[in-house]
């Protein structure tokens, strides 16, 4: 990972390896696939399998979403890494009431115990594991600091916290606030949402995050990346 690394949010229905390798060739350093569920990828799903291919040796984690371990260790037992696969990363930011109420996506926050489990199943397979979190599944995980917690515990490679919580929709300011207790973990904390100016990237840096993490704004301007970085395209 680089001093400070610019990210390509996964996005469903639109972080294809096509939108991947533009935003690469715009200044992304780092791409995610689509969200795979983990018990898609267990039972050979073609369609999920396909969501995760790396055609190109662009930089990328693949996303995967679950919580049943036997399921995880099926999938991994037969996964072969392409060129250009990074790592896997972890989504316990997911709002969708279908995934909650599974016990998945945003839900996972508070169930540290569960997280290190499948945190320890990917490293057990050489691979590195980041997670991608919310601020909790609502306001009163977010004033618990159930992310706290789960950052504190947890040893992932690295943190990527969408500063919103699961109840807030798309157009709720994030949260710029949190970034300084969750730097204070001593944990690698990449900021995501809202992310759109140099001078916030200046700020993120001036604190200790490492990284910001891009999703809509990529969508509506693939350049972003390059702006940001103040490079010409």
């Amino acid at each position: 990972m680089k001093d400070f690394e610019l990210m390509l949010a996964p996005m469903e229905d639109h972080t294809n390896s096509e939108f991947r390798e533009l935003c690469y060739k715009k200044g992304a350093d780092s791409t995610f696939t689509e969200m795979a569920r983990t018990s898609a990828l267990a039972r050979g799903n073609k369609s999920t399998l396909e969501k995760i291919k790396i055609p190109n040796p662009i930089p990328t984690y693949i996303q995967i979403i679950g919580a049943n371990e036997e399921e995880l260790e099926k999938f991994l037992q037969s996964f072969k890494p392409s060129k250009g696969f990074l790592g896997f990363n972890l989504n316990l930011g997911c709002p969708s009431l279908n995934m909650v109420q599974k016990g998945l996506g945003c839900a996972l926050i508070k169930r540290v115990t569960k997280v290190k489990k499948l945190v320890q199943i990917i490293k057990n397979h050489g691979y590195s594991v980041s997670i991608k979190l919310r601020l909790g599944a609502n306001q009163f995980e977010k004033e618990k600091k159930s992310y706290l917690n789960l950052i504190r515990e947890v040893d992932a490679d690295f943190f990527i916290v969408h500063a919103k919580h699961g109840k807030e929709h798309s157009m709720s300011p994030a949260d710029f606030n949190v970034y300084k207790e969750c730097v204070d973990t001593n944990k690698i904390i990449i900021a995501n949402g809202d992310i759109t100016k140099p001078e916030q990237i200046d700020y993120l840096k001036s604190i200790g995050v490492k990284g910001a993490m891009i999703g809509r704004a990529a969508i509506d301007d693939p350049a972003i990346f390059n702006k940001l970085k103040q490079v010409k395209n």
